[in-house]
């Protein structure tokens, strides 16, 4: 096993062997309402830039900015917050979703929601971030890549229940009646992680100042952090404009976004756990195959948009692929960590959620000026290209590591 999973206390094997299905369970609980607040807007997006008066690409901010609020808290709050306990701070964090969810709730100008939306994201960044190292820790080094997808599983039935539900709720309710129902989510959350995660938790040694920069300049992690960015965000250059995209190209009527977004979360939850199980032991090689078939998906997504059903067919793999990508990424920054910079695990998972939201950053900031300028159904394609960057960087990383 790893120096990291050698140094787990002799009392934390009584959780490991017991009660870590139900820590899990508390971190994927927290996980789903996490999960429905990020991608909420993506089914609302036309509904939210009408009542407040902006552009489409203007309300696209509403996810690109959320993902730089995690992009940012993330790696500088999980830095700062290295000597709390991770319990205490896992339920800090929920105290800070939950106010955040609230305010937008509320919002009544585009500005405060954005802002609201930037304070709920700084939780998000970190949550994932600690909650990856975490679940990695509750499990046998074999079962960790295992361990973080059933913990993303909130995230991706977030996908499946979490979004579409919230849509449906936005478009009879008003989009703020969402954001409220989110932040009851919250409260569910942090009762559920107050009950269930234990309080003796592996703490990783609190990284120093220096080890956290070498994290930056070890080519190995920044090559992967680049792989997480491109392969991860490829998708939403065409998923942030997926609702406009399906009502304008495709001509599907917006009441019935909402159940295809049920279908496409349906495929996330199947490709998040085939993703979980064939990434434990070669991650690297899992996750180059993964994006040639995920730009493969997307390529095809360009021709058959305007078809309904060649559209749902080929939208389903794309939800097949979009997170199936996600326990490898992540167990794979957690191992190369743990073998060039093995004292600052935690930073390096912190960053590297970050670089999942740069690429969501990224990707949907990329699909509003497609929108604006080629039009919306060039956005699939050019994901595609992004994808395309990231299979080549695994192959480069691939290569590296033999």
């Amino acid at each position: 096993m790893s120096s990291h999973a050698e140094n787990i206390q002799e009392n934390s094997l009584d959780y490991k062997s017991k009660s870590f299905p139900l820590a899990l369970l508390a971190l994927a609980i927290s996980a789903f309402g996490i999960g429905t607040t990020e991608f909420v807007p993506v089914g609302l997006l036309s509904t939210m830039a009408d009542d407040l008066s902006i552009s489409i690409t203007l309300a696209g901010l509403l996810i690109s900015g959320y993902a730089v609020g995690v992009a940012v808290g993330a790696p500088v709050l999980t830095a700062l917050t290295n000597k709390i306990s991770r319990k205490s701070l896992l339920l800090a964090l929920m105290v800070v979703f939950i106010l955040g969810n609230l305010v937008a709730s509320v919002s009544t100008s585009f500005t405060l929601l954005l802002m609201a939306r930037i304070i709920t994201a700084f939780s998000h960044g970190i949550f994932f971030s600690i909650g990856s190292t975490i679940a990695a820790s509750l499990v046998p080094e074999h079962k960790r890549a295992s361990a973080i997808a059933f913990m993303f599983t909130g995230l991706t039935v977030a996908t499946v229940t979490g979004v579409p539900l919230g849509t449906f709720i936005g478009q009879t309710f008003g989009w703020r009646a969402t954001f409220a129902g989110v932040a009851l989510l919250g409260v569910i959350g942090i009762i559920a992680s107050a009950l269930l995660v234990p309080k003796n938790l592996e703490e990783a040694p609190p990284a120093s100042f220096r080890d956290q920069l070498k994290i930056l300049t070890e080519k190995r992690i920044l090559l992967s952090f680049a792989i997480t960015g491109l392969g991860y965000g490829g998708t939403f250059v065409a998923f942030t404009y997926l609702a406009p995209l399906l009502e304008e190209v495709t001509g599907f009527d917006p009441k019935f976004v909402s159940v295809i977004l049920l279908i496409y979360g349906v495929a996330v939850a199947i490709g998040n756990t085939i993703g979980g199980k064939v990434s434990n032991k070669r991650p690297i090689q899992a996750l180059f195959w993964m994006f040639v078939l995920q730009a493969i998906v997307l390529l095809l997504l360009a021709f058959v948009i305007p078809f309904k059903v060649f559209s749902l067919v080929v939208l389903f793999f794309m939800g097949l692929f979009a997170f199936m990508n996600v326990p490898a990424l992540q167990i794979l920054v957690v191992q190369l960590a743990e073998k060039y910079v093995p004292s600052a695990v935690n930073v390096a998972s912190a960053l590297n959620i970050a670089a999942f939201n740069v690429g969501i950053a990224i990707g949907s900031s990329v699909g509003g000026v497609i929108v604006d300028t080629i039009g919306l159904v060039h956005t699939p394609w050019i994901g595609a290209v992004m994808v395309a960057g990231a299979v080549i960087l695994t192959k480069i990383l691939s290569t590296m590591e033999r």
